[in-house]
């Protein structure tokens, strides 16, 4: 959510003498406002945007007595020209909350209470046709007595909008009150942002994790798996294309064919199929399979090894779309002296082949312990934790013409911007910020983005990776929220996923990213250092105010214009 927010206005309706105060607000920032929060202020909506760029804000409400039959009505947005953004493409959601009664390990800051985070859409993500019956509905709402509960708008600005300041007003609607007008007003800038992203991501597969959560729970009885699963791919490449993350084609897509004479090739017609996907749903990163699958020893099978990545050579040349970068996710945090020993006997091995298929290791640019030896020349693409990065150390490795990438996964060892269901939401939006600033050009996170192996209902109970019963007195690390961005669809309306507030918070990180990105390709990398500099200073400080990042944004837009 970006978000500028607003005019200093308390909205307090009544409709008689018996009604209560119903309070209505917007908030227009990368800020979660939990059930228990009091109300807030500002009624009118202030955005700006590049074209071909996603906008969002959320409509927020609180009474003393219950109200009910609550529905939001989106309006359109006229602009100059006679140009108008319809109400018809904007995205509407209910935020649907999980309650939270103990903080995630070393989550200091932790408060009980009610988070929001799932978004229930108002209509089929894909179709955009009306939902039927379902365990949670985003509209009509009944807003509980002394609760605090919201709506999100997600606004799209389409590639060949007109400049210029559009204007219109939202409804926020119930039966026997007077309807809540919201107006919003959204500049929309000059400058577009490109269809496919510069910032490399590799999330995951949430298709792939849905089946195997439908798989478990057909097997134990608890419902059936979906009936078109080519539907629910489909469903989970565009909702990740929308966040400008990177989607995972469906199982089979690629598959190296072993030939008589011992080449290996790639169909064409597979290589087709690739193509549509990749121009479809905007990709610019590809895991490729690890080799060792086909080959056993990459020194005594040299010449297998290289035929096999030859393969791919030729399928990267057939598919022309030298923006997709091949890699192999060969070592996930190699952490002893054998699994170095595996890198470096690998890596070295697949990098001779001088291939388009880079190697990836989920590790830091130094060595652990000198005597395990290192991994320089077994590694094209570094991917150290956000705690473990050291910029001298990456600066050197990036002078060499490799490649650095960042992640996060379960416990920090210090306090980083790490992801959490009971963390700020702005720690979604921080990462890119630094990542840029350090010459970082991917992200990967594990899981798939929907890690609900641990919990029945993902809807009712946060509590995703909790690892307390390994512990004899019950004492290990829970992690609220861990490897799970997403939500089975099937709890309200479809089978397939639900984004959340934390995705939309991602992918405003990774449209700041392109802010960036696309002003040091202008040249001026210095200007924009200067507007990052005082946000991110490091993955150990950084500013905790989400609204110094609306200002820096709109500054980066004003050096892009």
């Amino acid at each position: 959510m970006r978000f500028l927010r607003l005019l200093p206005v308390f909205l307090l309706l009544a409709t008689g003498p018996a009604c209560a105060d119903w309070q209505v607000w917007t908030l227009a920032r990368t800020e979660r406002v939990l059930r228990e929060d009091p109300a807030g202020t500002g009624i009118a909506v202030q955005l700006g945007a590049a074209r071909n760029e996603w906008e969002c804000f959320q409509v927020l409400m609180r009474s003393d007595q219950p109200v009910t039959g609550i529905r939001l009505e989106p309006g359109d947005l006229k602009g100059p020209q006679g140009a108008v953004l319809p109400a018809r493409d904007a995205r509407l959601y209910r935020q649907h909350q999980l309650e939270i009664t103990i903080g995630s390990y070393r989550n200091e800051a932790f408060r009980p209470g009610w988070y929001p985070d799932p978004l229930i859409p108002f209509d089929h993500p894909v179709t955009r046709q009306p939902l039927g019956e379902a365990r949670f509905k985003a509209i009509p709402f009944d807003l509980p007595a002394n609760e605090t509960h919201g709506f999100l708008v997600d606004l799209y600005v389409p590639a060949n909008a007109v400049p210029g300041v559009y204007r219109g007003d939202y409804r926020l609607t119930a039966p026997g009150r007077p309807a809540v007008t919201i107006p919003v007003t959204l500049t929309v800038w000059k400058l577009t942002l490109p269809n496919v992203p510069t910032l490399q991501t590799a999330l995951g597969s949430p298709a792939s994790r849905l089946r195997t959560h439908y798989q478990q729970r057909a097997k134990d009885g608890k419902e059936a798996e979906p009936t078109d699963w080519a539907a629910v791919e489909e469903q989970c490449a565009e909702l990740l294309s929308r966040h400008r993350i990177n989607a995972t084609p469906p199982p089979g897509t690629l598959a190296v064919q072993a030939q008589p004479d011992g080449s290996f090739r790639i169909p064409k017609e597979q290589v087709d199929r690739f193509r549509e996907f990749v121009d479809r749903y905007h990709v610019n990163a590809f895991s490729v399979p690890r080799p060792t699958s086909v080959v056993k020893d990459p020194e005594a099978e040299r010449e297998k090894l290289h035929a096999w990545l030859k393969a791919w050579d030729e399928a990267a040349r057939e598919l022309n779309r030298p923006h997709v970068t091949f890699y192999t996710y060969l070592r996930d945090e190699p952490n002893d002296e054998e699994a170095y020993r595996f890198v470096q006997k690998w890596g070295r091995a697949i990098r001779a082949a001088r291939s388009v298929v880079k190697v990836l290791v989920v590790e830091q640019t130094w060595t652990q312990n000198e005597q395990w030896g290192d991994l320089y020349g077994a590694v094209d693409i570094w991917c150290p934790l956000w705690p473990l990065f050291k910029e001298e150390s990456a600066r050197t490795r990036q002078a060499l013409g490799e490649t650095v990438w960042c992640y996060t996964a379960l416990c920090q060892r210090e306090p980083t911007p790490w992801w959490l269901l009971d963390t700020p939401l702005l720690n979604y939006r921080v990462p890119t910020w630094i990542a840029w600033r350090y010459g970082i050009r991917g992200l990967l996170y594990w899981g798939g983005m929907a890690y609900w192996q641990q919990v029945d209902d993902p809807w009712t109970d946060p509590k995703t990776l909790d690892r307390r019963n390994r512990h004899p007195e019950g004492k290990g690390p829970l992690y609220n929220g861990e490897g799970s961005l997403l939500y089975p669809g099937r709890a309200v309306g479809y089978d397939g996923i639900v984004e959340s507030l934390r995705v939309k918070a991602l992918r405003d990180s990774i449209e700041d990213y392109e802010y960036l990105a696309q002003l040091e390709a202008a040249g001026k990398r210095a200007q924009a250092e200067e507007v990052v500099r005082p946000l991110a200073g490091s993955w150990f400080e950084w500013e905790k105010d989400p609204a110094a990042y609306e200002k820096a944004r709109i500054a980066l837009a004003r050096l892009m214009e």
